[in-house]
């Protein structure tokens, strides 16, 4: 069956949802090119339904293609940054990653190798989760890639900052522990946004803080406003390679109810997405959206906000230069 497809500045873009309905066809993010499809991407997008790591409730392993669903309502032209993603750069959909559910470790080097061999001709990587732990071997490669350390802004209700679980050093609540102990994030430039709840102690706190990491509550957020938030937040990463990891738990469950770990008080939507158009022009080197459970979810309330999420930071990248993969 013929695809009809929007072409653009040379970019093959989504199928016309005006010749196409929206509800017809494979369910590729945004509707867009597979990978296999395009000589080249300068934007790869790839799933990771990997959940092994979660404390919780479990199911994010099958976010990622509950997010592609949602997104076939996204359109080419994003009126908030007034940008046409898709015409600004070659974006596909890579598929999914296949790892091993049983062995975190092997999965663990799978999703680095994975992320290394999409992002070896310069193309940047949006990855959607699955659960968090994936946004260690993802900072990995973005480091080795940028030749350094890189930036690292952190939307999620929680810290991801602890040591160990039943004495398990790779979950979802440590990988940011282990990155700043291998060293491939720039710990002048660590930031939490949207952190609330309880947590085991005031040595959680103590200890995020010897990492390096400023901390941006939800509430901080409603008292300061989103404007005086990007102003710091642009401050604190300068001009330095940047990776964004967005657990969708950020937001109030309200706005995110299909989620592993939700606490009440979180972000809304609107407020999630202002930040991070507010990130524009800084160098965005990697992202992902981790953290959605369909099971939880509730006519789609969580994976419409993943989708939104994960379309805005496409938009961001697709505004810079980059080799693409093939």
């Amino acid at each position: 069956m013929e695809e009809l497809r929007i072409e653009e500045n040379g970019n093959l873009g989504p199928i016309d949802s005006s010749r196409v309905p929206r509800f017809a066809g494979a369910a590729t993010f945004a509707r867009l090119p597979r990978l296999d499809q395009v000589a080249r991407a300068d934007v790869a997008i790839v799933g990771v339904p990997f959940d092994a790591g979660v404390s919780y409730r479990p199911g994010a392993r099958f976010g990622a293609n509950h997010v592609r669903e949602a997104s076939r309502l996204l359109r080419p032209y994003n009126p908030a940054l007034d940008s046409s993603p898709f015409a600004n750069a070659q974006v596909a959909d890579a598929g999914d990653m296949a790892v091993n559910p049983f062995n975190i470790h092997e999965a663990i080097e799978a999703i680095q190798q994975d992320a290394l061999d999409l992002t070896a001709d310069g193309a940047r990587l949006l990855t959607l989760g699955g659960d968090h732990t994936i946004a260690l071997p993802l900072l990995r490669a973005a480091s080795e890639r940028a030749g350094e350390p890189v930036a690292l802004l952190h939307f999620d209700a929680h810290l991801d900052t602890w040591d160990t679980y039943f004495g398990a050093e790779y979950t979802h609540g440590t990988p940011f522990r282990r990155a700043v102990e291998e060293g491939i994030l720039d710990t002048e430039a660590l930031s939490h946004v949207g952190t609330r709840g309880p947590l085991y102690g005031k040595r959680d706190l103590e200890d995020d803080r010897r990492f390096g990491f400023g901390i941006v509550t939800s509430s901080d957020v409603y008292y300061q406003g989103v404007r005086e938030v990007v102003a710091k937040l642009r401050e604190r990463i300068g001009a330095r390679p940047l990776y964004v990891s967005v657990d969708i738990d950020v937001l109030d469950p309200a706005h995110a109810p299909g989620t592993g770990t939700p606490e009440a008080g979180g972000i809304t939507s609107r407020e999630l997405l202002e930040i991070l158009r507010g990130l524009r022009g800084l160098n965005l080197v990697g992202a992902d959206v981790v953290e959605v459970a369909p099971a939880y979810d509730d006519a789609e309330v969580t994976a419409v906000a993943a989708s939104h999420v994960a379309y805005d930071l496409v938009t961001l990248m697709s505004e810079l230069p980059a080799g693409g993969a093939r």
